[in-house]
């Protein structure tokens, strides 16, 4: 794996709807910018080996540092993978639909559900949304949500950026009635 940099955000609502939000809402993302693996090759059939060159380390890597900025349990979380223009969306997609990846957020975060996921193809400095569920119960609706990261000079074309995000609660004063309300 070629790592040029990892970006780490962290955010902290502490108001929401004008009021306070106790405790603040945290949420955090730590992204890496690597080369595409695939990049400055024509088509390649089997990504077989690209993948278990990489995706592994990509998991080890992020998922402790994702949730030692988030600096508490996590509750919710995602992934997402931002493809440069020389690649393709399979690429990322490669890297991130992988329990080799995968597994190591699971862990990490004594989580059992899949992580859900944003893969797009683009150029440097898009805004992307990761969504966020909760780590046992994709149908606690508290904590279905989203968190918007943008890194100015990523991915350059032959880079993917990949990135791991986490939530400490649901949305704050969340206040949805449970799924089973309508069943």
């Amino acid at each position: 794996m070629k790592l040029r940099k990892i970006v780490t955000v962290v955010e902290e609502i502490r108001t929401e709807g004008g009021r306070t939000v106790e405790p603040a809402a945290r949420v955090a993302v730590v992204a890496a910018v690597i080369e595409n693996p695939w990049a400055k090759m024509s088509f390649v059939e089997d990504l077989a080996p690209g993948i278990a060159a990489n995706a592994s380390d990509l998991g080890a890597l992020l998922a402790p540092r994702v949730l030692a900025a988030l600096d508490a349990p996590a509750e919710a979380y995602g992934k997402a993978a931002i493809v440069g223009l020389a690649g393709e969306i399979e690429h990322g997609s490669a890297l991130i639909h992988t329990l080799a990846f995968g597994d190591h957020f699971r862990v990490a975060a004594n989580a059992t559900t899949l992580l859900p996921a944003v893969e797009k193809r683009a150029p440097a400095g898009v805004v992307f949304d990761i969504p966020l569920k909760h780590i046992t119960d994709a149908t606690i609706r508290s904590h279905h949500q989203s968190l918007e990261v943008r890194i100015a000079d990523a991915p350059h074309p032959d880079e993917i950026v990949i990135a791991l995000a986490a939530a400490a609660q649901g949305r704050p004063q969340q206040r949805l009635a449970p799924l089973s309300t309508e069943q």
